[in-house]
């Protein structure tokens, strides 16, 4: 079976406005396209102004699908205690490559006006009224659509 390439190249946009196959910054390596999830933690996040909304904590992968779901992100408290977490739709993050973060579309407000949870308490991710409730929180469209 030959597959259209217009069926399968995304043309979502970085913060830099390239799309995904025209990669300035191709150094021969992975990334910043394609890279290993785990070297994204501790990342950090922050809105169009440039203000800290927080790290990437955990990627969440849509396993049956083999999509990335959420990006965790954790926001306040000192040392990492009293972090409040939050299950951000992976959507809803722009790749910023030029600054090594991730660039999201809120205000610290934003988020603590946000479904968030504790390091103790994880939501159930599978469950279908918790997820649009958080991509209607972040005006995302659900990665599952």
């Amino acid at each position: 079976m030959q597959v259209s390439t217009s069926d399968t190249i995304s043309t979502s946009k970085t913060v830099d406005g390239s799309t995904y196959w025209n990669n300035k910054d191709n150094n021969g390596g992975p990334g910043p396209r394609i890279m290993a999830a785990d070297t994204l933690d501790g990342d950090a996040v922050k809105n169009a102004a440039g203000d800290s909304l927080g790290t990437l904590d955990h990627i969440m992968i849509d396993v049956p699908s083999g999509r990335v779901a959420y990006a965790v992100l954790s926001f306040g408290g000192f040392l990492g205690m009293g972090d409040k977490l939050f299950a951000v739709p992976w959507a809803a993050l722009k790749l910023d490559p030029a600054n090594k973060c991730f660039v999201m579309d809120a205000t610290e407000e934003d988020l603590k006006n946000a479904p968030g949870f504790d390091k103790d308490h994880w939501p159930t991710f599978a469950d279908e009224k918790w997820a649009v409730q958080i991509h209607t929180h972040y005006k995302s469209r659900p990665y599952w659509e």
